[in-house]
């Protein structure tokens, strides 16, 4: 009777605990399809930050009601708004968690929808043609299951746009036939802007001039009929395209600043920053809810189990006084495992929370390193179509509006520069060099560098070097010069109608070292007692207005972590309306013999005068147009290829003396180009002309059979200086 009664009360406790889940509200599907109608409304409208606050709402909802369609559609909102702000990356997580819920329904529409969506992303965002029509040619699938040839209709016109991208006319071709055949039955006004262009795109592939043209500006004339600025700039750029393999420059020029002028009005950054707060968490939302609800049923369990314990002990208890001992032995072995299992869990737990901070670490520097790669390169087009203008138009060269464009090209060049060199010291990847070099010509360098920085505030400089210090010393210049350049363009900031003063001393030496003291004064603004310490910190800024001076706040705080690369700190002495002083010394090794054996090794251009035949294998146009000048101006012959396969294809039929060798390109990298080079037995030597960080990619492109390395923007010395060294060697 007992038994009986104790089997009684536990069913009554399981019941009590099914009660409290059944408590959960379940939401209906008319209530799931008026959240997810909203949050597709609102994005209509643009009204990102709305439409994702709703759809976060309606995915948590539809997954506590078990419903995979309507949790598909949240996934598919989220994502277009993503799509929308150019957060790529993050509108293919969601849309690939959308297709796992969409396989487990019926319909066929929202994985057709998916599929076409992420067509769209790897094509034409993130030009990964292959994998894009792949995505493509699933959504194919879909739409011709469902019956859905208007659908057919728009993916097709997508399939043959990203084929001819790509230069596969003969590919894309048979998509085109359809489009025209089926235009005038499901094509409309938001779609005869990219079919004229795709036709315009054909016909100058087969060499129509006429019929190119005329489609081309077609679909220009009837996308501004209906205001569709994707559509359009997209239209300039294939035209541009054309007309620059037409000669005609001008007329691409227009077409390409009309391109960059929308685009630039497409991807507001002010989008990005009205939907961070509400969109930054959604990813972690489901997460959430199932961790909370994990340690729900991990704490109702703990109380049956505890429950059950105390029930047990006291059957024991009553029972058989006699099993008191092997009692206590098992509540003994259970306490020992629970604790080995705590100990186990809490290993566990350290070991993944070490592999999330090493995956977090490395996800930062892909970060960074992608970031000042996307940054990189416009500003090359930017300083070198400046140089271009200069070279060109030589009434110009005395304009204020370009020295300051070249200015802040270069301005921002140093910022990226100081952004991904502090992440390197951060990471410990900054390892410092030992040549020997002119100590006298580094610090001459950085003043004429920042004498154009020094007039705009009516300052000068002054150079004062110790006669004790050797002419040649070894270290890393590279480091020291930056260390300097950073101290004084500060100086020059706060100092108006002043002086700066960079003062070199020989402190001491001992044995082979030169211990060198570095002071940097001015007589500007100075720098109050409580804020000195902070001045070397991240990101600060003290006394900023809103007319104040440039900067991040980068730049100190990369000089003392430099700094401590060579052993040494900054004092600072400053007062405010007294300028500042600061100072700092490094020791650099001194060898005669070193020395000369170095500098007698100096190679010396003896190369002949023979015509240079250069291939550029790059898929920018922008950066096609200033690398080929530059070349030219140098009496180079030079020849321009789109792609790695296009360089394959030339190399077949022609010889170069040189290759330069762009790394990030679709369908086919520059590593893998170059591999393929090297397999057809051509030995011509290769440059990587790329935005990466040289450090990053050296030993891959070393191993590929790359000869040398030069980052955009580059100085032209440098480049056929390389040009240069590699064809004599070859």
């Amino acid at each position: 009777m007992y038994q009986i009664r104790v089997i009684f009360w536990l069913l009554l406790t399981l019941n009590s605990f099914n009660d409290l889940f059944a408590q959960t509200k379940i939401y209906t599907k008319k209530e799931l399809t008026k959240l997810t109608d909203q949050a597709s409304q609102y994005l209509n409208d643009a009204n990102f930050e709305k439409s994702l606050k709703i759809s976060k709402a309606a995915l948590h909802k539809a997954i506590v009601a078990n419903d995979s369609s309507s949790t598909t559609i949240s996934y598919i909102t989220i994502a277009a708004n993503y799509a929308e702000l150019a957060e790529f990356d993050k509108a293919i997580f969601f849309y690939n968690r959308g297709l796992l819920y969409a396989k487990k329904t019926h319909n066929d529409t929202l994985k057709n929808r998916i599929f076409n969506n992420l067509g769209n992303i790897y094509c034409f965002e993130k030009k990964q043609y292959i994998k894009g029509i792949n995505f493509y040619e699933n959504a194919l699938k879909y739409s011709s299951k469902i019956a859905d040839t208007s659908q057919i209709f728009m993916t097709k016109l997508n399939i043959a746009w990203a084929y001819f991208d790509v230069g596969h006319f003969e590919k894309g071709y048979p998509n085109l036939e359809f489009i025209n055949k089926n235009n005038l039955k499901y094509g409309d006004k938001s779609t005869a802007g990219a079919v004229n262009m795709l036709n315009g795109m054909y016909y100058a592939h087969l060499g129509n001039d006429k019929k190119a043209t005329a489609y081309f500006l077609n679909s220009i004339k009837s996308v501004n009929k209906i205001n569709e600025k994707s559509d359009l700039s997209f239209a300039h750029l294939e035209y541009s395209k054309y007309l620059i393999s037409k000669g005609d420059y001008k007329k691409a020029y227009e077409n390409l600043s009309k391109y960059n002028e929308i685009t630039e009005v497409l991807y507001n950054k002010d989008k990005l920053k009205k939907a961070n707060v509400v969109g930054i968490n959604v990813e972690l939302d489901e997460y959430k809810r199932e961790i909370d609800k994990f340690e729900s049923e991990k704490d109702a369990q703990f109380q049956i189990v505890q429950k059950s314990k105390t029930i047990v002990f006291l059957f024991m208890i009553i029972s058989l006084v006699m099993l008191l001992l092997l009692y206590t032995l098992f509540k003994n072995n259970n306490f020992r495992k629970k604790l080995n299992a705590e100990l186990s869990k809490t290993n566990r737990q350290l070991t993944l929370a070490k592999e999330k901070a090493e995956e977090a670490s490395i996800l930062k520097s892909q970060f960074v390193s992608t970031i000042s790669h996307e940054l990189r390169t416009p500003l090359y087009g930017v300083v070198g179509i400046t140089n271009m203008l200069l070279d060109e138009h030589k009434e110009l060269a005395n304009s204020p509006h370009l020295s300051s464009l070249k200015f802040s090209a270069r301005y921002l060049l140093s910022l990226v520069n100081d952004i991904l060199q502090i992440n390197k010291i951060e990471d410990n990847r900054m390892i410092l060099e030992n040549l020997t070099f002119n100590i006298s010509d580094e610090i001459y360098m950085v003043k004429n560098s920042l004498s154009f920085l020094a007039k705009n505030n009516n300052n000068f400089i002054v150079v004062k070097i110790d006669p004790n210090i050797p002419e040649y010393l070894i270290g890393d210049k590279l480091r020291l010069s930056q260390i300097i350049m950073n101290l004084v363009s500060n100086a020059l900031k706060f100092t108006t109608n002043g002086k700066v003063t960079i003062s070199l001393h020989l402190e001491k030496t001992v044995d082979n070292s030169y211990f060198i003291e570095f002071k940097i004064q001015d007589n500007g603004i100075g720098i109050a007692l409580d804020d000195q310490e902070k001045i070397f910190d991240k990101f600060v800024q003290i006394g900023r207005k809103e007319t104040d001076y440039q900067g991040t706040g980068l730049g100190l705080c990369i000089v003392k972590q430099l700094l401590k690369l060579f052993n040494s700190s900054i004092l600072i002495q400053s007062a405010i309306g007294e300028g500042t002083t600061l100072k700092f010394v490094i020791a650099f090794e001194y060898n005669p013999k070193k020395t000369i054996e170095i500098i007698n090794n100096i190679q010396v251009d003896i190369s002949s005068t023979q015509t240079i035949n250069v291939l550029v294998v790059e898929d920018n146009h922008i950066n096609q147009l200033v690398t080929k000048k530059i070349i030219e101006k140098n009496n180079y012959k030079c020849s321009v290829v789109d792609n790695g396969y296009a360089a394959l294809e030339i190399l077949e039929k022609e010889y170069f003396d040189i290759i330069l060798m762009d790394i990030n390109m679709p369908l086919i990298n520059g590593f893998e180009t170059t591999r393929k080079i090297r397999l057809m037995g051509i030995k011509t030597p290769i440059v990587a002309l790329t935005a990466f960080d040289k450090a990053e990619i050296t030993e891959e492109a070393l191993s590929a059979g790359i000869n040398d390395i030069i980052i955009k923007p580059f100085d032209s010395v440098k480049l056929f200086s390389i040009i240069t060294i590699l064809i004599s060697k070859n």
